[in-house]
């Protein structure tokens, strides 16, 4: 009934987002009945359909040719999706500052055009005249007649002063500027070119049109930061009990591969290729390789059986293993030359190298025993754990462990998800201490979901054990 309710919920989202984007990115930018308008709802409805089905189709059993059909598309919407979305609400700031810059410049240019205005002779010219306090001469304004017979009112004295440079009252200056205010007004309202058929959709078109190139701009840096490859990171963590036979012992961290429809075989190839330029000395594979079936990824694999070190590679279950048929890819990863640690525990020279099971396990009866893998060991040597989620920290203190090596989290993967992560998770990235136990948690080489990483680099990291006796 939960599970229904938070699925429930999660849908209404989604629509809701899908209706907001619509509307900023169609609604508002296109006319009614036109074909972009139509293009754009049609896309508002079936992409969140491929979204929907690359999420689910693996979980079905939906054949691996559709998984892959689906994927892409699919997957690729739900970041553009995200971006979007935060651009958009970054648009809503600037929404109404662009509106009144172009008030304010349509004001502008009007009270020009009504300044300048165009030339026209006798009224016009008249009261443009008056306008700028120069009065038209009266045969400019009275119609050419046979001359008036001169009356005595005519006759007025040399020295009276003409008629034009009489003082004007304050009223009459003050009609006649409000006079020409609203003639301004009136000219910016008819001025061709200044008042916009629609600046709400002038507004809408620029910053939806800059919404969309800055979210799709961050998901396709996003995704080449993928596909290129992880990264390689080196930290050094010293460990008081590391003997100084010990020192300088180097492990490949790599974790959240996930191979699956979309990361597939030359993806896996690209990771040993950059594990093996590092020279290590141990690889450990810390959960999550895959997505999918032995059956439908067995093959995409295989590049692991050519991973080079001096004491081997090691691998724990991550959840998704779970969602894929962990025993199976127990044994696959057996067969390719990978050792599994589940809840066990090697010694090598100068520490023990334990490792348990994932979380997600405990509901197939195979859950993380810490008992199991470290409960009978010297607690004099120096001990590294390899987890798959940073979480079960406390149990790694409870059993003395000096460091633990973790992924999971992707670092976030999609920013700001790296603020979710941290709710979730002790440590979402790096290295933290945590009592006498130092926790290292990988960003991971992959990605889940959408192949798109934003503020959260893949990585692979050699972790260099340093002794302080050394």
């Amino acid at each position: 009934m939960v599970f229904v309710l938070v699925a429930l919920v999660v849908l209404a989202l989604l629509a809701s987002v899908h209706r907001y984007v619509w509307r900023r990115f169609v609604g508002d930018t296109t006319a009614p009945g036109s074909t972009l308008r139509k293009v754009g709802t049609v896309a508002a409805f079936v992409l969140p359909l491929l979204s929907l089905g690359a999420m689910t189709s693996g979980r079905i059993g939906a054949p691996f040719w559709l998984q892959q059909v689906l994927a892409w598309p699919g997957f690729l919407w739900l970041a553009c999706l995200l971006y979007l979305t935060l651009a958009l609400l970054v648009g809503e700031v600037v929404r109404p500052l662009l509106g009144r810059v172009l008030a304010r410049r349509d004001a502008a240019a009007a009270r020009t055009a009504a300044g300048t205005g165009t030339s026209v002779p006798a009224a016009e010219g008249a009261v443009a005249a008056t306008a700028s306090g120069t009065r038209p001469r009266t045969e400019e304004l009275v119609p050419a007649g046979p001359p008036r017979p001169a009356t005595p009112a005519d006759r007025t004295p040399a020295t009276a002063p003409p008629a034009e440079t009489e003082a004007e009252p304050e009223a009459v200056r003050d009609a006649e500027a409000a006079a020409q205010a609203e003639t301004e007004a009136k000219a910016a309202a008819a001025a061709p070119g200044i008042a916009h058929p629609s600046r709400r959709l002038f507004v809408s078109r620029v910053v939806g049109g800059a919404a969309a190139a800055a979210g799709l701009a961050t998901v396709g840096y996003g995704t080449h930061n993928v596909l290129s490859g992880p990264s390689v990171k080196r930290i050094t963590v010293p460990l008081a009990k590391l003997p100084r036979a010990a020192h300088g012992f180097r492990i490949a961290v790599v974790s959240d591969i996930h191979i699956g429809p979309i990361l597939g075989r030359a993806h896996t190839r690209r990771i040993v290729d950059t594990i093996n330029s590092t020279s290590p000395d141990l690889v450990a594979v810390v959960g999550d390789l895959v997505d999918g079936s032995v059956a439908d990824l067995g093959s995409a694999a295989e590049p692991l059986a050519g991973l080079r070190s001096r004491h081997g590679s090691f691998f724990v279950t991550g959840n998704h293993e779970y969602f894929s048929g962990a025993e199976q890819w127990v044994n696959h990863v057996r067969e390719l030359g990978l050792i599994p640690l589940e809840n066990a525990r090697v010694e090598l020279g100068g520490f023990d190298l334990a490792g348990v099971n994932d979380i997600a396990g405990e509901t197939e009866g195979q859950g993380p025993d810490f008992g199991r893998a470290l409960g009978d060991r010297d607690r004099s040597r120096a001990a590294v754990l390899l987890a798959h989620q940073p979480v079960v920290i406390h149990d790694a203190v409870e059993h003395g462990v000096d460091l633990q090596l973790s992924g999971h989290t992707h670092g976030g993967q999609l920013w700001p998800g790296n603020y979710l992560a941290e709710l979730a998770n002790p440590t979402v990235a790096g290295l933290e201490r945590y009592g006498d136990t130092q926790l290292f948690v990988s960003r991971g080489a992959g990605a889940w979901g959408p192949p798109v990483r934003v503020g959260a680099p893949a990585d692979i990291t050699v972790v260099e054990l340093a002794s302080r006796q050394a």
